[in-house]
């Protein structure tokens, strides 16, 4: 039975490298449904995961097409993992608040699944203390987090913030799903 990871993408200049998670993780057997912010179609279109996934892609938490279904719910209850890459620190400060005004966080907050988040900002951000003490909240809540890596940064600085390599992403949700 194939594994499915329903991967939330978030607004971050790191997005694009989604795509090439999608296509991993298909290689890996899994199927793979994508929900987005609306900041993160600032970097990256839903056509391009719909293409990938050939599923619709979820990102209107009022947008209803087909049969009557509330896909938050229905998404969160068919994910074996949810697997949030790029996780920015906007993402993280809401489900560790138990915000929900957007599809990716109001999958998090309703789904059983385990919970993985790939972090990418700037190093700034990520070395900042409340968005640390968001780190070990969610870390408390059991939240499964892939360690950014320090790389050059989109601002042009180098420092540790950088989404970690794809084949890591990959290679830890798999392991995750092999248990």
């Amino acid at each position: 039975m194939k594994k499915h990871v329903v991967l939330g993408v978030t607004g971050s200049i790191a997005a694009y490298k989604a795509a090439d998670i999608v296509r991993r993780l298909q290689d890996q057997g899994c199927d793979v449904t994508v929900v987005m912010t609306a900041s993160a179609e600032k970097f990256v279109t839903a056509l391009t995961f719909e293409a990938l996934t050939h599923r619709p892609v979820y990102r209107d938490m009022f947008t209803h097409e087909g049969a009557w279904d509330v896909a938050h719910v229905s998404l969160a209850k068919q994910a074996d993992v949810f697997l949030i890459a790029p996780a920015t620190a906007d993402i993280m400060a809401k489900v560790a608040h138990g915000f929900a005004d957007d599809f990716v966080a109001c999958t998090a907050l309703t789904t059983k699944a385990p919970i993985m988040m790939a972090p990418a900002m700037n190093d700034d951000m990520f070395s900042n203390p409340i968005l640390q003490e968001n780190v070990v909240k969610l870390k408390k809540l059991g939240v499964i987090f892939i360690a950014p890596k320090k790389a050059k940064l989109a601002c042009g600085t180098v420092g540790l913030g950088a989404l970690a390599d794809v084949d890591v992403i990959v290679k830890a949700v798999v392991d995750l799903l092999a248990r």
